[in-house]
């Protein structure tokens, strides 16, 4: 019986590992407007649950012309939803900024089941942060 549930909790570990998987790895996104307005997004979740956000811009005539905004924190997955949180003790400092508190993305790939032709970029989907300039924003996976 104890090596019963001990294989069926490793199982079901395992499986959520791999569910998260699914989601981390690098996303990015670039709008560019010839060599006059340039803005990229960067965005990395790691397997351990944390992650990184870069975002440049460099706008022609803009004040200042030049802008790096950094974030950073932890993030859970459910269904295909990616809930962030950032630490104000241990994710804010000089660099990092910018509060992901009540940022959520959805996670958008091809489903499965769909034996098209048609091709969807997996994806995340910003629909709700603090961070106003965020939402509505697609990155995506590298």
């Amino acid at each position: 019986m104890k090596k019963f549930i001990t294989t069926l909790l490793l199982i079901s570990s395992l499986s959520l590992f791999a569910q998260s998987n699914q989601f981390s790895g690098e996303y990015n996104r670039s709008l560019n407007e010839g060599d006059k307005h340039i803005i990229e997004y960067k965005l990395t979740l790691n397997q351990d649950g944390t992650f990184v956000f870069h975002s440049y811009s460099k706008i022609q005539g803009g004040n200042p012309q030049e802008v790096n905004k950094y974030g950073k924190g932890k993030w859970i997955a459910k269904d295909n939803l990616i809930t962030f949180s950032a630490d104000k003790k241990e994710d804010f400092d000089e660099k990092y900024t910018l509060d992901f508190n009540t940022s959520t993305a959805r996670f958008v790939t091809k489903n499965p089941r769909d034996k098209s032709d048609k091709v969807v970029k997996t994806k995340l989907q910003f629909f709700e942060s603090e961070i106003a300039w965020l939402k509505r924003i697609d990155v995506f996976k590298v």
